[in-house]
């Protein structure tokens, strides 16, 4: 499990999904294998978990982007050689562990804040039939009751094949009957009436933090 962190941290990559494109449409996706990562997005700001700590030799020396070097005082540069590819190593693992735990337990994320419209009257009701999102993707129309808008369009960044995270939700948490057997398909809970338009809200948080963990991260240097 060490080496999860690093898988997911270059399924992300932009430059290997832009490149690799092709492919991954129509075959399981393969890791490959680089000399070296070449820093090249600055990180405003670092991914909030800390990994276990791992370190790879190499001769080159590199400046590690703000915001993902280690708090500790370790030295980046002029510092023994492979140094500084063993902090861009932990910085990597750092950065893949947070997208594990954020992908893996959604459900406890926190919901992004949407604004939320009641029509006027209608009763009270957080059932879902069918969710439909606005024209220039804001708005989300949640059912006769309840409109949500105030989606940021970076949550469409981050998407699950050919739509994005939030788009896979709004078409998979819908009533629908197969025609063949005549099996309803529900997914509102009667236990927990809200549970729909909490995952929105936190798709939304899913998704804005993947794309920022994403856009810091250094390039792979991938060979040309």
């Amino acid at each position: 499990m060490g080496h999860l962190p690093l898988h997911l941290r270059r399924l992300h990559d932009p430059e290997y999904r832009e490149r690799y494109a092709a492919n991954l449409r129509r075959e399981l996706p393969r890791i490959p294998f680089v000399s070296s990562a070449r820093p090249s997005n600055p990180c405003h700001s670092e991914p909030a978990s800390a990994g276990e700590e791992s370190a790879v030799p190499s001769s080159g020396k590199k400046q590690i982007p703000r915001g993902l070097a280690s708090t500790r005082n370790d030295k980046v540069e002029g510092g023994p050689e492979g140094e500084g590819d063993a902090e861009l190593f932990r910085a990597l693992v750092r950065a893949g562990q947070r997208l594990a735990e954020i992908h893996v337990h959604y459900e406890h994320q926190p919901e992004y804040s949407l604004s939320k419209k009641e029509k006027e009257g209608e009763k009270l009701d957080w059932h879902v039939t069918k969710m439909r999102l606005g024209k220039d993707k804001t708005t989300l129309s949640y059912n006769q009751f309840l409109i949500l808008s105030g989606i940021p369009p970076e949550t469409y960044e981050y998407r699950l094949g050919n739509r994005s995270a939030l788009e896979w939700v709004i078409d998979q948490y819908q009533v629908s009957t197969d025609k063949r057997s005549g099996i309803t398909n529900d997914p509102n809970r009667s236990d927990d009436p809200q549970y729909i338009l909490r995952l929105i809200g936190q798709v939304v948080t899913v998704s804005l933090e993947t794309v920022r963990i994403v856009k810091s991260l250094p390039g792979m240097g991938l060979p040309e």
